[in-house]
């Protein structure tokens, strides 16, 4: 018994599990997480020191997984791309487990694993500090951060020998020379956010036949040879391939199409098939070809017959008589469509998969990932960065990281002395990003695809708009709630309408909605004014519309303001030019309620000529609220004064209630011209008790003289409105609306109720 006992001891006291990919909070921090049961079988607690054996032996401090890590398994062990190389493993392969033996480092020699660095006293120190209570073994890398990014070092030397802790006492020695030149970054499938199941579908596609291509004989068929992947620029495409190279440790080669290309008949297609030559010799092996679109463009839409070539020579060498071994191609474009139809069929691209722009998850996890050797400071909320950055790219968080990191450096520029040689450690040490750093980053990144089509908003509020209380609601049902409360409107089961016509005299306020409608959701907002769609050459004007209702379907949550929409989608049959206006119309039709689903994009059109608009727009499904804007009532002409007479000083017999009641049929524009034109003839006076002050003070023809004096006097002097400024402004501003006008628009919209079933939101006051 007792032999026996002594046998199953050694089994005890290790483990073997599975590698599984590590949390964005664990990456580059040497910690691995082990179900705490298993833990406890080994006799190690959380913060105990574990030996991890792969290929490799490498150490790492344990931790228990949290609820959210396992996968249906127990037996796993969550490690991060460092650790994982430190091993030689990658996803998916077993390692042992055992407790480790560590002892105090003596002395630790290091040195940087890229690039050549200069080292002094106080960069050993901050190392030193970085490192203490990390367990290290020889030949492992360690990623430091400096500066917000992180730089890999290779331990080249341990004294004692195994598995050591970097204390007080322990010498740091860092060489400044870099032991290795890597040929591609280091990049691991932790460094990529938001795409969890694309990363699973590439390495099913990618990472399996080419470490065990015996699966695929054993089933009788053969592995996937390529791999398009295709979505919007900066959402991850190179990376991940990288990052495939990288975890694979295959031969890893790339083809930048332009360097291809040569003007000499016939040496493009050698160069290609050279890489091809190349891949097969260190099978097994992956080209990757980026921008696919530039050398492998449609063959019936390019003129040149070198771009045909190559074309040909690229399906011949993909699929062609002679097998290419276990060499997989990866291409990424952001324009599958450009790409030659022969190259997206079986036995060449096999699968393609769409980089989708993340979504609130995946945004969150690129945030961190870009943060990681971040100071943040405490009231830095990634989670509200995360919804608030709708439509960004990986490249677009990326960016707004670095504004981020560049609007923290401008507080602390001040404090620097910039013509020193070094920069004192205490104030590197405390430097750190705010997220009103972020928020004002947010102001300055536009999301990239957005870029050609945006249009900076002026910041109107909802309470910056006087009066039409209902109308402000109606438009926060349709255009705030459904992207603040999504899962509210999903446990409905209906989805919002999706159009809202805003219709009214001129200078009610519909444009100023519109504004705040961008201001307060905080979606993605394009603004399009009717004309400028309008364009001379036939079929541009429909382009337009396709291209903007793209990039709003892309980039959603999104909202289109068509600003005078009469101007390009009046009725039908009516217009007697070349049918331009027509085809527009067509397309809008098909657009908003066609074949091609339109969704979390809200569409908001505004125009005070509701009669000659198309009627298939007004139906449900299209433009389905349709919100009369009225002239305000006495109430709402009230708020309306209080809103443009809020930076105004105002004299103590000025009666806003009273002007309210002077002004009916006055639009919110003429109100805004009312208080203007009140303020001028008050500057006005003000001017002239001025110059009668300093017309004896200079001689008449020194106009600098009394240009200086009239500065002086009015500097002293506030402009102050009486009631008296307002009673002389109305004898000059006149009310835009009459009654006839408004008898159009509700005998208009009698006309659509009786027509159309539809919801028409009318304010109680012309009930």
């Amino acid at each position: 018994m007792a032999a026996s006992s002594s046998a199953e001891e050694p089994r005890k006291r290790e483990l073997i599990l599975k590698v599984v990919e590590a949390r964005q909070k664990d990456v580059g921090r040497g910690k691995v997480r082990i179900d705490l049961d298993l833990l406890s079988q080994i006799d190690v607690s959380p913060g105990d020191v574990v030996e991890i054996e792969g290929q490799r032996k490498t150490a790492a401090i344990a931790w228990p997984l949290s609820a959210d890590d396992y996968t249906g398994e127990k037996d796993i062990i969550r490690m991060d791309g460092i650790t994982r190389k430190n091993a030689g493993v990658s996803i998916g392969d077993k390692v042992i487990v055992r407790k480790a033996t560590v002892k105090p480092a003596t002395s630790v020699k290091l040195a940087p694993s890229n690039f050549s660095i200069t080292v002094d006293p106080g960069f050993v120190a901050y190392v030193k500090k970085k490192l203490k209570e990390f367990p290290l073994v020889e030949g492992d890398t360690v990623l430091i951060p400096v500066l917000g990014q992180a730089i890999p070092f290779t331990v080249i030397q341990v004294r004692p020998a195994g598995i050591v802790m970097v204390t007080d006492e322990t010498s740091i020695n860092i060489s400044d020379k870099p032991v290795e030149q890597t040929r591609y970054p280091r990049v691991t499938y932790e460094d990529i956010g938001g795409l969890k199941n694309i990363i699973q579908k590439v390495r099913e596609l990618v990472e399996l036949p080419l470490r065990h291509p015996e699966l695929f004989k054993r089933l009788g068929i053969e592995p996937p040879k390529g791999v398009l992947l295709y979505g919007p620029p900066g959402t991850g495409k190179t990376l991940l391939a990288k990052a495939v190279a990288n975890e694979t440790d295959a031969y890893f080669t790339s083809i930048n199409g332009p360097e291809i290309m040569s003007k000499f008949y016939g040496e493009s297609e050698q160069r290609l098939r050279e890489i091809f030559e190349d891949a097969k010799k260190h099978a097994p092996a992956i080209i990757f070809i980026d921008e696919i679109d530039a050398i492998a463009p449609k063959r019936d839409e390019v003129i040149g017959e070198v771009e045909r070539r190559v074309v040909a020579q690229l399906l011949t060498l993909m699929d062609g008589l002679e097998s290419r071994g276990n060499v997989i191609v990866i291409a990424a474009t952001n324009r599958p469509n450009a790409v030659d139809p022969a190259l997206r069929r079986p036995g060449r691209f096999d699968r393609e998969i769409e980089i989708p722009l993340p979504d609130k998850q995946g945004r969150l996890e690129i945030l961190q990932i870009h943060t990681r050797n971040m100071p943040l400071a405490k009231d830095v909320d990634l989670e509200k960065l995360a919804e608030v950055t709708h439509g960004y790219t990986g490249a677009d968080l990326a960016a707004l990281v670095r504004e981020a990191a560049m609007n923290a450096l401008r507080r602390y520029l001040p404090k620097i002395d910039i013509t020193l040689d070094k920069i004192p450690p205490e104030i590197l040490e405390s430097m750190e990003v705010k997220m009103e750093d972020f928020m004002n980053a947010l102001k300055e990144i536009v999301p990239s695809g957005m870029r050609e089509i945006y249009i900076e908003v002026p910041e109107v509020r909802w309470d910056d708009i006087g009066g039409l209380g209902d109308i402000k609601e109606e438009l926060r049902e349709v255009a705030e709630y459904p992207l603040k409360f999504q899962e509210y409107y999903e446990m409905t089961g209906i989805e919002p309408p999706k159009g809202i016509l805003l219709f009214g005299p001129p200078g009610t306020g519909k444009t100023m909605l519109a504004k705040a409608v961008a201001t307060e959701s905080g979606a993605n907002f394009i603004a399009v004014r009717g004309p400028e769609v309008l364009s001379k050459w036939v079929g541009e004007s429909e382009r337009a519309i396709r291209e903007i209702f793209r990039k709003a379907r892309m980039y959603a949550p999104t909202v289109i303001f068509f600003d005078e929409i009469d101007a390009i989608a009046p009725m039908r049959g009516m217009s007697p030019d070349t049918g331009v206006t027509e085809r527009i119309v067509n397309q809008l039709l098909a657009e908003m309620d066609g074949i091609e689903k339109l969704d979390n994009v809200v569409i908001i059109a505004a125009t005070n000529r509701p009669d000659i608009l198309d009627p298939a727009l007004l139906r449900p499904g299209r433009f389905e609220k349709l919100i009369y804007v009225p002239p305000p009532d006495k109430q709402a002409r009230y708020e309306i004064l209080r809103v443009h007479t809020k930076k105004v000083v105002l004299g103590e017999d000025v009666n806003l209630e009273e002007i309210a009641e002077k002004t009916d049929g006055y639009t919110g524009a003429d109100l805004a011209a009312l208080v203007r034109e009140a303020a001028m003839i008050a500057i006005r006076e003000g001017m002239k008790t001025c110059i009668d002050k300093v017309s004896n003070l200079c001689p008449p023809t020194d106009t600098d003289c009394r240009d200086a004096k009239m500065k002086e006097c009015m500097k002293g002097s506030s402009v102050k409105i009486e009631m008296r400024h307002f009673e002389e402004a109305l004898k000059k501003v006149k009310p835009s609306v009459s009654q006839d006008m408004i008898q159009f628009y509700q005998s208009w919209l009698e006309k659509a109720r009786q027509q159309l079933p539809r919801q028409v939101l009318k304010p109680s006051t012309y009930a």
